[in-house]
Formats: structure tokens, sequence, C-alpha cells
């Protein structure tokens, strides 16, 4: 299965070592390929695109907007969600959008709807808390300890 995480804006200090970390552990287990987009009309321009016939890019596959009133989970519930789409065998996508949030039209477009808490937290830094709740995902679908 593969899995994009597509998200505005480059990663900057002190993210960037972050987020270099979990994709080297989420390497073995299940690589992670990741997307900047320059902004949301960018992303939503890069999403439409997919999901047309003929595009350049794969088809997104199963579209996961990560957003404020989505459905948050326990590690362990992120695990078996994680476990359910790999037999799906479909590629994921996870969304991440600016600051002021994903547009509208990828929220309502989006097969699953997340939330990495009720707390607000920098978009930069939803990237490394997703990225850490994959690696978890994958340790325990693996049977293996997760604490680092």
């Amino acid at each position: 299965m593969k899995v994009e995480l597509m998200a505005v804006g480059k990663i900057k200090a002190p993210f960037a070592e972050a987020e270099a970390h979990y994709l080297k552990l989420l390497g073995p287990l299940q690589p992670v390929q990741v997307t900047e987009l320059k902004d949301d009309e960018a992303l939503a321009r890069t999403v439409t695109a997919a999901r047309a016939t003929g595009g350049t890019r794969p088809d997104p596959g199963t579209l996961i907007a990560l957003e404020a009133g989505g459905r948050e989970m326990t590690s362990e519930r992120w695990a078996d969600w994680l476990g359910e789409r790999r037999q799906e065998g479909r590629r994921l996508t996870f969304l991440i959008g600016g600051p002021e949030g994903l547009p509208g039209e990828l929220s309502g477009r989006a097969d699953h709807r997340l939330s990495l808490g009720p707390q607000t937290m920098a978009h930069q830094l939803a990237r490394i808390v997703l990225l850490e709740q994959l690696f978890r995902a994958n340790k325990i679908l693996a049977g293996q300890r997760y604490h680092l």
C-alpha cells in the first residue's frame, strides 16, 4: 500500500529534523512519500488533477483530510484503522492544509476526516504528529514495541 502525505508549505526548522527522523523510522515499515505544495490552491488543483482521468499524477486513492472536527483515535485505534485500509489495498493520501486548515472543497471530497486531537497546532507540527502516529500504528500492527 502506498502512502502519501500532501501538505501545504515547505517544512522548516525545527520540524524538518523531526520529519526526517520519522520518515527514516517508517521506511522499513511503511514508506511515506511527502509532497509539499505552495498553497491551498495548489493542493486542491493537484488532488483534482490526480482524480481526473489522464492526470499526470497517480490517483490519490483514499483521501484523508486531517482537520479539526475529524475523528479522534487512540494509537491502538490508529493501528486498527490502518490495518483496515491495508485490507482495502488502495493508496492512502493524507491532506494537511496551510495555516487556515484545508480548503472546504477538499474536506468535502475526503473519504475520511481525521483529527490529531482537539487542540490547535501548527500545520508543520501536524505533519510530525501524523508521521509519529503512522509509525506507532505500524509498530503495533507488526507486534513490536513502539516506545522510543
